[in-house]
């Protein structure tokens, strides 16, 4: 069994309950294994950062049913426990697909239990209406009980309670206000958690408050996996300086024989450049490609003897100056990237890779300047799942190739593209069907669009293939 954390709103505190129980759990005997419905990268930096496990992304919009559910039963095969926080409110899934891709979705496909996670600060008798329809309008569902959270005293939890009573839903966890834990936000979500000064003490903060928060009698049946038994002895992390260990799956993939040697593919690691999925790093570590991390905002240089670049997403609007002043690498970068170096850059690799970068205040800092385009930041959102179609062979795709991805940025290219890689079909809500996506100029795919190779297995190969042609003809 394993359990799902959900709530009625997106705001509610989610995350923090999340974090807090896995970081209680993380003190008990045992392994911890922790998942995150939908395509975001943030929530599950918290989670590895107390679980020192990859947290794996549920997403049957950018993968499929089916790999869902094999991922999940194949990552809490060695795990004692296994915790799944949700995402936005309990039925909202991807837009204009019923529901698909939402929390509820993901427990059913899994079929696991289900606690919802209350924001009690404006809420009193009235809980109980609110607990009584989203516990009855899906009745395939299995809510196991609530959490309330931001309860503001004990008399306020006994009116709470009393409100609850006649519908017989176990409390399984009161958290009252907790003014000194503040996770800080930006544009794009919550501040990554290696970006926090004491981010230690706040995992130990949350430890405290699971431990004296949460029924743990009750609780601890409700997340233990088959596997629980005698509890698991805990491991030290693998070396890697990014936090996420690659471990094994179920990936498996015949090896090319166009190989010379190992592959080595950089791989851009720092506050900078951090949205990863894990699947996406394995797959690649599985194809036998050698995973070199190195970093654009501290490293001097680039890796010696690399056949292939990974620029991931992240946050360089917020260090833009700092990698504006790492002016050897962005030429060394822009040098092997126009003599062909296989590259993949998404969301902020893209924007690292245009000619300048304009931050939220208005200052503009020159980048690597592969791309012939500036890029500025913007209020407008851009969010959303994006069917897109390939228009050109890149080192990732060829043409004609159908992928499912998500977009999530504050920025805007100018011009857009020149040599785009994507058209677009389906709901692509805040952007035009007809406007050009991503650039691909010598052996480049730069895109806004985040895809998880998940159940794409083809997508890896042919971009190690690149690689390797790469090093034959070096």
């Amino acid at each position: 069994m394993s359990l799902v954390v959900a709530a009625d709103r997106s705001g509610v505190g989610k995350t923090t309950v999340t974090a807090a129980i896995l970081a209680s759990l993380q003190n008990r005997p045992g392994l911890v294994q922790s998942f995150k419905v939908g395509p975001d990268y943030i929530d599950p930096m918290f989670h590895t950062r107390v679980t020192q496990r990859p947290c794996r992304n549920l997403d049957p919009i950018l993968t499929s049913d089916g790999y869902v559910q094999t991922l999940f039963q194949t990552h809490i095969q060695d795990a004692d426990y296994a915790l799944v926080e949700g995402v936005m409110g309990l039925f909202d899934g991807a837009m204009g697909q019923g529901g698909r891709g939402s929390t509820a979705h993901i427990a059913q496909l899994l079929n696991v239990p289900i606690v919802l996670v209350l924001d009690c600060s404006r809420l009193s008798d009235s809980i109980a209406a609110l607990v009584h329809g989203y516990t009855s309008f899906d009745q395939r569902l299995q809510i196991a009980g609530v959490i309330l959270n931001r309860v503001g005293s004990d008399r306020h939890f006994e009116s709470l309670k009393a409100a609850l009573t006649p519908l017989s839903v176990k409390i399984l966890g009161v958290l009252h206000r907790q003014p000194s834990i503040h996770i800080p936000d930006r544009h794009l979500g919550l501040v990554p958690i290696n970006e926090l000064e004491g981010a230690e003490g706040l995992v130990q903060q949350l430890a405290e408050v699971g431990n004296r928060c949460f029924d743990w009698p009750a609780l601890l049946p409700l997340l233990a996996t088959p596997a629980t038994g005698q509890p698991t002895a805990k491991k030290a992390p693998a070396p890697q300086e990014w936090g996420i260990p690659i471990q094994p799956s179920a990936l498996t993939s015949p090896q090319s024989s166009l190989s010379a040697g190992p592959i080595r593919i950089a791989i851009a690691q720092d506050a900078a450049f951090n949205f990863y999925y894990a699947d996406n790093l394995e797959q690649l570590s599985h194809l036998d490609a050698e995973l070199v991390y190195w970093s654009p905002l501290k490293d001097q240089t680039l890796p010696p003897n690399i056949h292939g670049l990974y620029l991931g997403g992240g946050f360089p609007e917020m260090f833009a100056a700092k990698l504006a002043e790492n002016i050897g690498v962005r030429q060394a970068l822009k040098i092997v990237i126009q003599q062909g170096l296989p590259t993949y850059a998404e969301c902020g690799g893209l924007m690292y890779l245009c000619k300048s970068l304009q931050t939220l205040e208005g200052q503009a800092f020159p980048m690597v300047g592969v791309l012939p385009t500036t890029v500025k930041m913007a209020k407008r959102l851009t969010l959303g799942y994006r069917c897109a179609i390939a228009t050109q062979d890149t080192p990732l795709l060829t043409v004609g190739t159908q992928v499912w991805g998500h977009e999530f940025h504050h920025s805007q290219l100018h011009p857009s593209s020149s040599a785009p890689i994507y058209k677009f079909s389906g709901d692509v809500s805040s952007r035009s069907v007809s406007q050009p996506e991503g650039w691909h100029l010598y052996n480049l795919h730069a895109s806004y669009v985040h895809l998880h190779w998940g159940h794409r297995s083809e997508l890896p190969q042919r971009f190690v293939q690149q690689c390797q042609i790469y090093q034959l003809n070096l």
